[in-house]
């Protein structure tokens, strides 16, 4: 095996062949820590080549992390993150043991901050659990109870994922193929199969696996500022709407977000306040504004069942979907499904609300 590093540059191991999301989400995780930041990837089989790395995962048959060794295909691999149930792939090993590090390398904050431990659970939830159940081959839903059910999928959605993009980088051209010489970041592989023979050679390959670990980086990275920078301030902005909202609806059914300039998502924290004050399922409709403006107009948004759910708790009349207002017809907004509608004032938008919570 040829490589372009010193002695002292650290190398991060893992498999050659075929690739998954998870090895490529762990292996750009760990180059976001200053340790491994000028880390060259080496991808092997061969144990005697992973001896030599100083971080391997996706492979080897070791979890231990005192050695720096990560790999989940083990028989008797078992570990979890802690209160989750899905079995960890070499994403959520590498997120588990660095994910706060690489929160705090990220964005700053303290590893014993309030919100790092926040970011790291969030993270792992809404993102990186995903990439741990693919890998292990565990479904979002029970197949034997679908089938029971007589419930079959609409259509197939194989492609639209993240696992199924980066499937395509193991067989989509590659701007490396035929080239010789080592890739940008000085990956290699052991034990490559001859170019001659193969048809193609180890070096594209590899080129292949750093387009899709580039990709998968970015998703997480856009995850990781999007939740540092947006969703983490709203919770306290929501926080205090979810407090003050019976000055509106004496049942607590309406909850008004005050305008923000850099935006409010607020229907995460919407339905987490709700579990953790007994609240669950109260509140039916947002009002919020469109502008910090005084004659701002306000819109009206049907909450949905749950989070990512395209069913609401309780729809806009049927009267008004497809339109802001029946008497106003000029104003913008509305869906048909009964989601969303606007108004010129706070006051016609709690009207429009209440008439929602009572007659729709």
């Amino acid at each position: 095996m040829s490589t372009s590093s010193t002695s002292d540059t650290p190398i991060i191991g893992t498999h050659n062949g075929h690739f998954h999301a998870d090895e490529a989400l762990a292996t750009f995780l760990l180059k976001l820590l200053p340790v491994y930041r000028h880390a060259t990837i080496t991808r092997t089989r061969d144990p005697e080549v992973l001896q030599t790395c100083t971080i391997v995962v996706d492979v080897g048959g070791i979890h231990h992390h005192q050695a720096l060794r990560y790999d989940h295909h083990q028989r008797d691999f078992t570990a979890t993150f802690p209160g989750k149930s899905t079995k960890l792939s070499s994403a959520g090993l590498v997120w588990m043991h660095y994910g706060k590090e690489i929160i705090s390398t990220v964005t700053n904050l303290s590893i014993q901050d309030a919100d790092t431990e926040l970011l790291f659970q969030k993270i792992y939830e809404d993102f990186i659990e995903a990439f741990d159940a693919n890998d292990n081959g565990i479904p979002l839903y029970d197949p034997s109870a679908l089938r029971k059910a007589n419930i079959e999928p609409k259509f197939s959605n194989k492609g639209f994922s993240i696992a199924g993009v980066v499937n395509r980088y193991n067989y989509a051209p590659s701007a490396r193929e035929g080239g010789e010489g080592a890739t940008a970041n000085g990956t290699t592989t052991s034990g490559a199969p001859n170019p001659a023979k193969a048809g193609k050679s180890q070096d594209e390959e590899d080129a292949r696996f750093l387009g899709a670990s580039s990709f998968v980086g970015q998703q997480f990275v856009l995850e990781l500022n999007d939740r540092f920078a947006s969703w983490l301030p709203a919770r306290a902005v929501v926080k205090e709407a979810f407090a003050a909202r019976k000055q509106y609806d004496d049942q607590g059914r309406i909850i008004v977000i005050p305008y923000k300039p850099e935006g409010v998502p607020w229907s995460d924290h919407l339905y987490t306040l709700e579990e953790e004050q007994g609240a669950k399922g109260e509140v039916l409709y947002a009002l919020f504004a469109e502008s910090g403006e005084k004659d701002s107009k306000w819109r009206i948004r049907a909450v949905s069942l749950d989070a990512g759910s395209f069913e609401n708790r309780k729809g806009l009349p049927e009267q008004w979907r497809g339109w802001v207002y029946w008497w106003q017809p000029d104003v913008r907004g509305g869906v048909a499904d009964g989601e969303e509608g606007g108004g010129d004032v706070r006051g016609l938008g709690l009207s429009t609300s209440e008439v929602g919570v009572e007659k729709g």
